[in-house]
């Protein structure tokens, strides 16, 4: 299961990815991996999470800082 922190950085990718009007297939692509990896770290029901490189990666595609999938406090 995953922890708070990690629910919260995957729903602010979400959020972001959606903002920007792309799918979990075209972010995987951008990103040079599997088509299904984003929808497997999106999924509950899946281990497969961010690490630090996917998520300066994600943030240059979308166009954000890291930082912007952070919580402002301590989860």
């Amino acid at each position: 299961m995953a922890s708070k922190i990690e629910i919260h950085i995957i729903e602010k990718v979400k959020e972001k990815r959606k903002e920007k009007g792309l799918s979990q297939i075209a972010l995987s692509q951008k990103l040079n991996l599997s088509d299904s990896f984003i929808s497997h770290v999106e999924s509950k029901n899946r281990r497969a999470k961010y690490n630090l490189n996917h998520l300066n990666e994600i943030a240059i595609v979308l166009d954000c800082s890291p930082k912007d999938f952070w919580p402002e406090k301590p989860l």
